[in-house]
């Protein structure tokens, strides 16, 4: 009896044809991954900054309404000391009391005058800093987006990558471009859809220029 025994190479080659090719998608997960987590990253980096925008201009336009409402306290006390010296004026009896009282009120009066003025340019900054807010608000809001969309690519993208579903990743994505969608509005369209606020003049700068 003869028994044929094969070649030790011809058996290796004969286990490797056996061994299922791993699916040629799966390469393109791993790629499409690694794309959506650079633009996962750069959009949290960007939102972050926006973040931090939004509060610094809230903060400081919640400072400027104060120094606003400090300003209107000080403009009506010397509005109510001007009423009364005027009352003093029309009641005084002798020239020099009349004159006193009215230079008295001159000054009141040019005090209130300066008040005015400067409650004006402080609501223009306040006025400024809150549309500063809300518009990097509203433009972080767009990264946020970007940023949850992009996050559920990739973990779409991974549950494919482990359970070989490759209907996942299709799904992921569809995510991904959403959220690609959004970054790509943010960050260099928005912009050009909705400009920024513009800073305030104010009248000793423009007098400067002048």
């Amino acid at each position: 009896m003869f028994i044929h025994c094969r070649p030790m190479s011809e058996t290796k080659k004969d286990a490797l044809a056996a061994t299922p090719a791993p699916d040629a998608w799966t390469k393109w997960v791993a790629l499409s991954t690694t794309l959506l987590a650079v633009c996962a990253a750069f959009a949290t980096l960007k939102g972050g900054s926006f973040s931090t925008k939004t509060q610094l201009a809230t903060v400081s336009a919640s400072n400027k309404w104060s120094y606003y409402q400090a300003m209107s306290l000080k403009e009506t006390a010397r509005d109510t000391e001007s009423t009364i010296i005027k009352v003093i004026e029309a009641s005084a009896s002798t020239p020099e009391a009349k004159a006193i009282a009215r230079k008295a009120i001159d000054k009141a009066d040019e005090e209130i005058k300066r008040y005015k003025g400067e409650k004006a340019e402080i609501m223009k900054d306040a006025v400024y800093l809150d549309a500063e807010a809300a518009y990097s608000q509203a433009r972080g809001g767009n990264f946020g987006l970007a940023i949850m969309f992009l996050q559920i690519a990739i973990m779409l993208s991974a549950i494919a990558a482990l359970m070989k579903k490759q209907s996942f990743w299709i799904v992921g994505l569809c995510a991904g471009a959403i959220g690609v969608g959004f970054l790509t509005y943010a960050w260099p369209l928005y912009e050009k859809f909705n400009p920024a606020p513009v800073a305030p003049v104010h009248a000793d700068a423009a007098k400067a220029a002048k």
